[in-house]
């Protein structure tokens, strides 16, 4: 029982990065139902700016989480306007915008390899002190405390400004209904650029946790496999429910930990198939869908 809840805690650190890339996906989706293949690269561009910030210019993390969101944020503002907006000007589909998603995320990937070169980048040891507490025979680290921490704001400020603020409950509106929001008076390109910047500053985030959390991983190619996962975890929680993508994740996270610990590591990157495929036969809409095309 004791490994068990030792690795429920692990499996819970991991999901809370999942869930919190996933969340990007997610809101993208609602607001514009297109499915951002951009997102991997910001996360990769986001964990690459953090070694900068940590590795080559020396600041504390505090300081690094808000460079990053901030450097990644201004990404997404730049996406939006060279890919998506021109796009929505000339009444283009989804599947114009999903296309032209994945170009954009080759060129991204292309210049991280110019600027960070394409070898795997470390993190500097010491950014988290190496700590850990005990309880009941669970051992819990300082670095998952603060990734689990970090996760933790990022999603309440992001509940709060959905429901307690006008620019959150304007996302709210254009995800609904575009054209009637738009018609009440919604700026609805610039709402769209808004949540743009919020989902590519979480996705840049995301990445710098996925760094500390995996020493060495850090690379322009590392966006690739949690594209996938972020995926599978929007749809197993419903597409366009943030809480499902964040459920999405958890289960993600604590179901590759499990079968690594109880069968192979070999099977880890399927768990996430392996969950969506059961879902999906048992519950087609996810595990908080419902059945409307456009949801909040």
């Amino acid at each position: 029982m004791t490994v068990f809840l030792q690795q429920l805690v692990n499996g819970i650190s991991l999901g809370s990065v999942y869930a919190l890339f996933a969340v990007g996906f997610t809101l993208v989706f609602g607001v514009l139902e297109i499915v951002n293949l951009a997102h991997p690269a910001v996360l990769a561009v986001g964990a690459l700016v953090a070694y900068t910030l940590l590795s080559t210019l020396g600041v504390g993390l505090p300081l690094a989480i808000a460079g990053t969101l901030l450097a990644t944020g201004l990404l997404g503002l730049a996406l939006d306007a060279a890919a998506f907006r021109p796009l929505r000007a000339r009444r283009a589909g989804p599947l114009a915008s999903l296309i032209t998603s994945i170009g954009a995320a080759l060129i991204l990937v292309s210049a991280a390899q110019r600027v960070w070169g394409t070898e795997p980048l470390g993190y500097p040891p010491g950014i988290v002190p190496l700590r850990f507490f005990s309880a009941g025979g669970v051992t819990i680290s300082l670095l998952q405390i603060v990734i689990l921490g970090t996760v933790m704001v990022l999603v309440v400020a992001l509940r709060l400004l959905m429901t307690r603020t006008r620019v959150g409950i304007a996302i709210r509106a254009v995800a609904e209904n575009p054209e009637t929001a738009s018609l009440l008076g919604v700026p609805f390109n610039r709402v769209v650029a808004f949540t743009l910047f919020l989902t590519s500053a979480l996705g840049g985030v995301a990445g710098l946790l996925v760094g500390m959390l995996f020493q060495g991983s850090v690379s322009p190619f590392m966006g690739d496999t949690y594209g996938l996962k972020g995926l599978a975890a929007i749809i197993l929680g419903g597409m366009g429910d943030i809480t499902g993508a964040m459920l999405g994740g958890l289960a993600i996270g604590v179901g590759e930990v499990m079968i690594v610990q109880y069968l192979s590591s070999s099977y880890r990157d399927a768990v996430a198939f392996g969950l969506l495929f059961l879902v999906l036969v048992i519950r087609p809409t996810g595990l908080l869908g419902q059945q409307r095309s456009r949801e909040a």
